[in-house]
């Protein structure tokens, strides 16, 4: 190393940590909280790895992005002015450069698992370095999880954790109290300004206008950050209608090296404006950014653990990711960010980011785990330990990937399928596709899986036949595709080349086994068409998706499913591929089986058994049988009654009137059973005996439910049931009139007012407890009064009463004084006359 390299690395504000961290170190792990822009990712390394403590073994330092080990392997080999490849290399899962010189290897954490699978004592490290570890993803977990463990057997192994937002507590706690140490950064001040957007626009349209705000602002180079590429393509598009002198350059994951190396290349010309994804807030420094543009989002995957299914969600960044980019506007120089957001958003705003630990699939690392030789995470030491409920459906796929047996331990074809750095889904699709000599077909097929949609955009199908067309057209050279992306194709076919070595077979595609190629790596999403629809779809799992509908897939009976968005409802389809029955049977025949359904027929209303073949919730076929189950025929029945809330029974008007009266007498006192059709409804074991052999509704018209109730009382309650809840009440004028208990607080006597004439007292019910409620009629039998006290009534209220009606019923007896009238129905024409 030269003297200016040498000066340049000490001018490091990491740099006077460096004696503290080297004491550290030799006794254990550490942790170090430093800025961004403080040196750390570079510098460190190259100031431990000549540690006499190391013994000559190797420093692994880990990034979470392929672009952050390119940017920081080479920014390290320039630093002693060396070729990549030398003291200092790097692998990622499609380039590696190293050589037997190698003392500092810059991988991602995706290598580590895989290293420490290979060669489970890691002999020749002797320090692992985890920088930008805030990124917490899944695999930066499960590669501390794996270390720690890896730790109890060599004491020797150090590990050094860096970031620059985390809280460093919980990381020291679980490094057995490593001591923390705090770097100061090199960073200079930003000014932050708020430019609300409104909810009209989208967000490349918000991005647009903070960017041209941002031009007249400023000088320098923008960085401006978004979601995901779908929101950097089209805020490029607009742009690039007002044309101006910037250089317009993309960032994010799925650029080729070419494209994202562009980012380091100052052009002294023209200003840049930079549109990247989250993957620019670490790792990587840019030079000349004097000004940051935030949209304040960011995408990532929400696995729902109930469907086993994920969906991409838009998000709020949280605080530590706003400070973490806005910091970028001052690496270098005082800068400004423009943060497209109302300051008051930012007090709802997460302070850390949700790690993906505790939302995203679990199946991966429950596999690499099993390989490890764990099967519970109670096992190993968690910084966020796994959800329980994500952990066991994680398990459940697995199992029935039959890549852990019964016991959550790893079978052989699990071995196999750990071996590949793919999903498990994938995975096995390519180990099993070696007994149909379809290696190169299924390879194809999870490269195209991993990677983006390579059509997307560019046809309304979802049919991945299509997109293997494409790549095998481009591979042979015939494509006349110019929308092509020939940069995606080459990573799939790079992909697609790497896992097929090994494998038998010839490079040839076979379009007629790809459904039933997906199915090895996707059996609870083979869909079956819905019926009445041309594009809904039930999967063998139980939940619902669908095509667009005009789809060229749309009609097919049967598709397998590998992309599906994770919607409640019914999720939109993004990939599949039509399957044909007699394949699937023919290839899977351990998904189907056959299950004898006693179920309910609504549109004849009565118990149907059928023996029906399904795959999965989908019913393939069903025919009728006869069962020797009578108790299941019960069951189904009872089911049915009682959804109706009994309404199918057959209530005569004698039943319903008992039903009633024992009502009122349970609302009098709880020594009387509660006969309600929602308390009966909540269990039918009383009505059970009387529906043996039933299986329809047309035959309960032959229960007696008035016999059935009263059954249901004690012997004495059926004696008592007339005299305390009698069902007519004879009245003064000689009427026996029904007593109605529609009302379960009180007992109604409907009667005309004449009728009671001489009677002094309300009558009284419940053994003359109660007294009944009186709804007074007039002779045309409409509603005058309402009372439970009648001798009130002819005190107070008759008078006026019968001013009225005297002049509206005049033919009618109206007497004076009611107490001493004699009760009628008649006129006064027919008062003298015999009552019948």
């Amino acid at each position: 190393m030269n003297a200016k390299r040498e000066q340049e690395i000490k001018s490091q504000p990491v740099y006077s940590l460096v004696p503290t961290l080297r004491k550290h170190l030799f006794r254990g792990h550490t942790v170090l909280s430093a800025p961004t822009g403080s040196g750390k990712t570079t510098c460190i390394p190259l100031l431990l790895y000549c540690e006499a403590w190391l013994e000559n073994k190797k420093i692994l330092l880990l990034e979470p992005r392929r672009i952050g080990v390119r940017a920081a392997a080479n920014r390290m080999s320039s630093l002693l002015d060396e070729k990549t490849g030398t003291t200092i290399g790097y692998r990622t899962r499609f380039e590696t450069r190293l050589s037997t010189q190698t003392r500092i290897e810059v991988i991602t954490e995706g290598i580590l698992i895989r290293m420490l699978q290979n060669n489970p004592e890691l002999a020749d490290i002797g320090l692992v370095i985890m920088d930008e570890f805030h990124e917490r993803s899944i695999q930066t977990d499960l590669g501390l999880a794996m270390l720690l463990d890896l730790c109890t057997l060599r004491e020797d192994l150090r590990i050094l954790v860096m970031s620059a937002t985390l809280d460093m507590e919980p990381v020291s706690k679980l490094l057995g109290n490593a001591p923390i140490l705090e770097g100061q950064g090199r960073t200079y001040p930003v000014t932050i300004e708020h430019l609300s957007s409104t909810t009209q626009q989208s967000i490349p349209q918000t991005m647009t206008a903070g960017i041209r705000h941002a031009l007249g602002e400023t000088s320098g180079d923008i960085l401006a950050f978004l979601p995901g590429a779908p929101e950097i393509h089209r805020c490029r598009n607009l742009l690039e209608k007002q044309p101006g002198k910037e250089l317009i350059l993309p960032l994010y994951g799925d650029l080729s090296h070419q494209e994202q190396d562009r980012i380091f290349h100052r052009d002294n010309n023209r200003r840049r404006i930079i549109l990247a994804t989250p993957i620019a807030e670490t790792g990587i420094t840019v030079e000349n950014i004097s000004c940051v543009v935030d949209s304040g989002y960011f995408r990532r995957p929400v696995y729902d653990s109930r469907s086993g299914l994920s969906r991409l969600v838009t998000l709020r960044i949280s605080r530590a990711s706003a400070a973490q980019r806005a910091g970028r506007a001052g690496r270098l120089a005082p800068g400004k960010c423009f943060r497209l957001w109302d300051r008051a958003e930012e007090h709802n705003m997460a302070e850390q980011t949700l790690p993906e630990i505790l939302h995203g699939d679990l199946a991966p690392l429950v596999l690499e785990l099993a390989l490890w030789g764990v099967n519970t995470p109670d096992s190993l030491s968690w910084l966020d330990r796994p959800r329980k409920t994500n952990w066991d459906r994680a398990v459940q796929l697995l199992q029935k990937l039959t890549l852990l047996d019964s016991q959550a331990r790893i079978s052989r074809t699990g071995r196999e399928v750990a071996e590949l750095p793919l999903h498990p889904r994938l995975g096995l699709m390519i180990v099993s596709s070696k007994k149909h000599n379809l290696c190169w077909t299924a390879c194809l097929l999870a490269a195209i899986l991993s990677e983006r949609d390579i059509c997307k955009g560019k046809t309304n199908s979802a049919d991945i036949l299509d997109r293997l067309k494409t790549v095998d057209d481009f591979e042979s050279g015939s494509d006349s595709n110019t929308f092509i992306d020939r940069q995606l194709c080459r990573r799939i076919l790079t992909q697609a080349k790497m896992w097929f070595r090994g494998f038998p077979g010839k490079k040839t595609i076979d379009y007629t086994s790809v459904g039933s190629l997906l199915a090895y790596g996707f059996p609870d999403r083979i869909g079956g068409l819905r019926p009445g629809s041309n594009y809904h779809y039930l999967l063998s799992s139980g939940r619902g998706c669908r095509l667009k509908p005009a789809d060229p897939l749309q009609g097919n009976k049967t598709l397998v499913i590998p992309q599906v968005d994770g919607e409640k409802k019914s999720g939109r389809i993004f990939m599949a591929a039509p399957v044909s029955l007699d394949n699937l049977r023919q290839d899977h025949s351990h998904l189907f089986h056959e299950s004898e359904l006693t179920v309910w027929d609504e549109n004849s209303e009565q118990v149907k058994t059928t023996r029906d073949l399904m795959l999965g919730k989908l019913q393939i076929s069903s025919r009728p049988v006869k069962t020797s189950h009578p108790e299941e025929i019960m069951a189904v029945f009872l089911k049915a009654i009682q959804e109706t809330d009994l309404q199918c029974l057959p209530w005569s008007r004698e039943a319903v009137n008992v039903q009633q009266r024992v009502c009122f007498l349970h609302h009098q006192t709880e020594d009387w059973p509660d006969l309600s059709n929602t308390n009966l409804a909540q269990d039918l074991t009383w009505l059970e005996p009387y529906c043996f052999g039933m299986n329809r509704f047309s035959q309960l018209k032959n229960i007696n439910m008035k016999t059935i109730l009263l059954s249901l009382l004690s012997w004495e309650q059926q004696l008592q049931l007339d005299t305390l809840a009698p069902t007519h009440l004879k009245v003064p004028s000689g009427s026996r009139l029904p007593i109605s208990y529609a009302v379960p607080e009180k007992a109604v006597l409907a009667v005309r007012l004449q009728e009671l004439f001489g009677l002094s007292e309300t009558p009284r019910i419940y053994g003359g407890r109660l007294p009944v409620t009186l709804h007074l009629l007039s002779p045309a039998h409409r509603p005058i009064q309402i009372t439970t006290d009648l001798g009130s009534f002819w005190r107070t209220t008759y008078g006026e009463v019968k001013k009225e009606l005297s002049g509206r019923y005049p033919k009618h007896y109206w007497p004076d004084d009611p107490l001493k009238a004699r009760a009628t129905c008649r006129t006064k024409r027919n008062m003298n006359t015999p009552h019948g």
